[in-house]
């Protein structure tokens, strides 16, 4: 998987330094218990809320079971509705595809749709390289790019900037990018949208190629589903002349019937809305409307991978709704640029060192950047345990780092390293598994309490540098037991 940001430090380090800029603290804060709050009223209006997640959870595993042969009959579909499809294995297969069909056209500029596929691979960068400039079109996404920033939620990707910010990039930046800011922008949200509509209109009149993602893949007919609240991925799908989308292989849907339920969680998830404002759906091409060209990028980039984890998988029943993140302690104070990828947030968090590996410095920090608290799980509309998959990644961290596919199944590598700890536990076995050592162990530990430091030495200040360590109390609880309850022992 491409898209690490460069030169991002692990997440502890960056987090530090997050959550000492208060004025991103005060943007994060105020916007996503905004949104949380939203969110929930949305979801209290429907009875049968539960019985929809669980639906999207059996229909998201049952495809991932089948992920094979709906592959094969979502591009039969494609293909037979006029549109051409390709297969990449990884970033860089996906942005020469992509780079090459582009160039077909004599092209030199894009539009796109906002699209968390594209920001993984890389795409704008793999094309400006060969001469090719995107314009992003959605209204958080061309704040990013204006500000030479990088997104830092996956439904607001500029959820860390308020309005006076916004008005500052607009006023200096449009007009490098095209037709310039109004004179005498003001801040409110009413005049931003105003000065993005009007800088963005003559980008989409003149683009003869549009980029996008997708929402959801019907298999049984080939079409694809893009949800937006703004308007401007339509025009991006329906004005050019050609359309080529890059789309994760999970975000297949067998049929039209299943679509139905993600169409219900999806946007009450999201936006807090009913119904997406803007829902396009497409099939193929056809001679009266729409794009003459239609190309479908089919990207694994780590996906069938992260399939082979009977427990990883679950990240791939995610529908990108961003719920996860607006509930996170850990997100609502270090913001999405801590995590160094485009997927922040506790999504993120186990999404990112699967597609990537865990490596490298900052993936494997990703799988701590969580209090387990379960809001995360509390909160997805297809019942990811987010949790329980931080754990299982911890564990890989622990044993060695990577997963090795072993037939259909994933296997750690034989252990290394986090040799003091794995010492620690080994003693804790011994003494829990022998009662008379426990018992002793306790009692010289509560006569010595005095003695004990409040925080670890060595490697074990990274947990106590934060925390005291917790006070041993005077009398085990065996002897306060036998003593209260007249001799008898408390247990074995």
């Amino acid at each position: 998987m491409s898209g690490t940001f460069v030169g991002m430090p692990a997440f502890p380090a960056a987090a530090r330094d997050a959550v000492r800029d208060t004025t991103l603290r005060g943007n994060l804060r105020h916007a996503t218990h905004t949104i949380r709050a939203k969110r929930a009223r949305a979801v209290a209006e429907l009875d049968d809320w539960e019985r929809l997640r669980q639906a999207g959870k059996r229909i998201k595993d049952r495809t991932l079971r089948h992920l094979d042969r709906y592959l094969v009959q979502l591009e039969e579909s494609v293909t037979a509705a006029g549109g051409v499809v390709h297969w990449a294995a990884d970033a860089d297969e996906a942005n020469r595809i992509v780079s090459e069909l582009v160039k077909a056209t004599g092209e030199t500029e894009v539009v796109k749709v906002k699209s968390m596929a594209t920001q993984e691979i890389a795409l704008n960068e793999a094309l400006e390289a060969q001469g090719i400039h995107a314009y992003e079109t959605d209204l958080a996404e061309l704040i990013v790019q204006l500000g030479k920033d990088r997104p830092s939620h996956i439904l607001v990707p500029a959820i860390h900037r308020n309005r006076g910010e916004i008005r500052e990039i607009f006023a200096r930046e449009m007009g490098e990018w095209g037709r310039p800011a109004p004179e005498g922008l003001t801040d409110t949200p009413a005049d931003l949208a105003e000065a993005a509509r009007l800088h963005l209109r003559e980008k989409f009149l003149r683009a003869k190629v549009g980029i996008s993602g997708a929402n959801f893949m019907v298999a049984e007919t080939g079409t694809l589903v893009v949800v937006e609240s703004e308007g401007n991925g339509r025009m991006c799908l329906t004005l050019p002349e050609t359309l080529i989308s890059v789309v994760g292989i999970e975000k297949i849907v067998p049929t039209w019937q299943d679509l139905e339920v993600f169409l219900q969680t999806l946007p009450r998830s999201s936006t807090a809305e009913r119904m997406n404002p803007y829902t396009s759906m497409w099939t193929g091409t056809t001679d009266a409307d729409g794009p003459r060209a239609f190309h479908l990028v089919l990207l694994d980039n780590g996906r069938t991978d992260t399939l082979a984890d009977e427990v990883g998988r679950q990240a791939l029943r995610c529908i990108r709704c961003s719920a996860c993140l607006n509930v996170c302690p850990v997100y609502e104070r270090a913001g999405g640029h801590a995590y160094g990828s485009v997927y922040p947030g506790p999504i993120g968090a186990i999404l990112s060192p699967q597609l990537r590996g865990t490596g490298s410095e900052i993936d494997a920090s990703l799988p701590y950047a969580s209090s387990l608290c379960g809001a995360c799980y509390e909160v997805c509309p297809v019942a990811i345990d987010i949790p329980e998959v931080l754990v299982r990644l911890r564990e890989r961290v622990v044993e060695g780092g990577e997963a090795v596919r072993d037939g259909n199944k994933v296997r750690l590598r034989p252990a290394k390293g986090h040799a003091a700890e794995r010492a620690a536990m080994r003693a804790a076995r011994w003494a829990l598994t022998r009662p008379g050592a426990l018992r002793t162990g306790q009692r010289l530990a509560s006569h010595t309490r005095r003695l004990h430091p409040r925080t670890l030495p060595g490697p074990g200040k990274a947990w106590s540098g934060t925390r005291d360590l917790p006070p041993v109390p005077a009398e085990p609880f065996r002897d306060w037991w036998r003593r209260t309850r007249g001799g008898k022992d408390g247990g074995a």
